[in-house]
């Protein structure tokens, strides 16, 4: 448990990450799906895009930014507004996840290096040329894709909702 959050086979830790390769290890004849994010508040966009993910491949793997990643990202003192723990169990219980993998870095570049997924994917609001890990992907023959994002959905603005007392 974690701040009385159960555990979750699904979850990895930055730490586990040798741990998360074996078990991929016995299923490299399934198209591995990788994606990345920071989750912060789970809204329909999200769920959207991790469905249209899971249905390029067999398995998606889910790379987390941990806390002091979001930080890291300049998103603001208050954020991430849940923690690792809280956003990857909410993840790990979404039907179209296969594993949750934090990383601690700004961006999964090492994380997408160790998995070699078949298929890489961002949100559209990323052009393909800018998707961190694409020449791994590419490299290795795998694809990598730019999905449309479903309008209307977005963290930052559902924060500001709730400040602005809806």
């Amino acid at each position: 448990m974690n701040n009385g959050i159960p555990a979750h086979p699904a979850i990895f830790r930055a730490n586990q990450w040798s741990k998360l390769l074996t078990e991929l290890a016995d299923k490299r004849d399934k198209r591995i799906v990788f994606t990345n994010g920071c989750y912060d508040i789970l809204h329909p966009g999200h769920v959207d895009i991790l469905a249209r993910c899971k249905a390029e491949g067999d398995i998606l793997v889910l790379g987390l930014n941990s806390d002091d990643s979001v930080r890291s990202l300049g998103k603001g003192t208050d954020r991430p507004v849940n923690t690792f723990a809280v956003r990857a169990y909410v993840l790990a219980h979404l039907e179209s996840v296969d594993y949750v993998v934090e990383f601690n870095e700004s961006t999964p570049f090492e994380l997408i290096n160790a998995v070699r997924p078949n298929v890489l994917i961002k949100g559209g609001d990323w052009g393909i040329d800018s998707i961190v890990g694409k020449d791994i992907v590419e490299k290795d023959g795998g694809r990598v894709l730019s999905l449309p994002l479903l309008q209307g959905f977005s963290t930052t603005s559902l924060i500001e909702k709730i400040r602005s007392g809806c």
